[in-house]
């Protein structure tokens, strides 16, 4: 665990830190995702050579070769989302996918702002209402890729997770998983009144469904589109 300017990067070998005491808590916990799409150094020659040929490039597109320019930046639609268990039983999830968007207010008392296709400045952002902290049994952070856009291996993913009061938390998705569609960021779970918060970066090949069995939230889950 790394600690720089009121920052706490959890790594490997120290992935834990306590977010809450357990003290009654006022405010919200912000999480956000932010995302940048990573370019090879090289092939920032060839990038350059192609962009100098338009004509070209547009011809093998349509020839049925190389469409794209080999190392540049692509959109990358990720999407931040939560598993939820709250201490009365109740399970479900808060994501883009099905607008499942949540409510601050009442249960599961966890709001994500809304669904930043193109790793905008500002990201994803989930707030989690500490005021009901008792509430909750465990959270799972996660991050997916919804079909049809580039995997894990083509952004540098970032989660910051900020307290009210305390250090701010920083989780890098920095390794390489070209195959992975979906991972298991963090884990917040409810330690005697204390919410202990935990880096997994568990990554896999499937979706949401395979994260549940994988955490055992037992959920049924059934096949979501995006809206164009």
């Amino acid at each position: 665990m790394m600690s720089q300017g009121g920052k706490i990067t959890l790594t490997k070998s120290s992935p834990a830190h306590a977010i809450t005491s357990e003290a009654a808590m006022t405010g919200n916990l912000y999480v956000n995702l932010h995302w940048t799409a990573r370019v090879d150094q090289g092939s920032q020659g060839q990038l350059r050579r192609k962009l100098l040929q338009p004509r070209q490039l547009l011809r093998q597109g349509a020839d049925g070769g190389d469409s794209g320019l080999q190392g540049a930046p692509q959109n990358v639609d990720l999407d931040l989302a939560c598993m939820y268990e709250l201490t009365d039983g109740t399970r479900g999830v808060v994501q883009p996918l099905g607008k499942f968007f949540g409510d601050l207010n009442h249960a599961p008392y966890i709001k994500l702002s809304g669904d930043d296709q193109y790793g905008a400045p500002s990201g994803e952002t989930m707030f989690i209402n500490l005021e009901k902290k008792d509430h909750f049994k465990r959270l799972l952070i996660f991050v997916y890729i919804y079909d049809g856009t580039p995997a894990f291996a083509s952004t540098h993913a970032v989660i910051q997770i900020v307290p009210p009061t305390g250090p701010r938390l920083e989780v890098m998705l920095d390794r390489r998983e070209p195959a992975a569609r979906s991972c298991a960021v963090l884990l917040i779970e409810n330690q005697g009144g204390v919410l202990m918060a935990r880096r997994e970066v568990r990554y896999v090949h499937g979706f949401q469904s395979d994260l549940d069995r994988l955490y055992g939230f037992g959920m049924q889950w059934q096949r979501g589109y995006k809206e164009e």
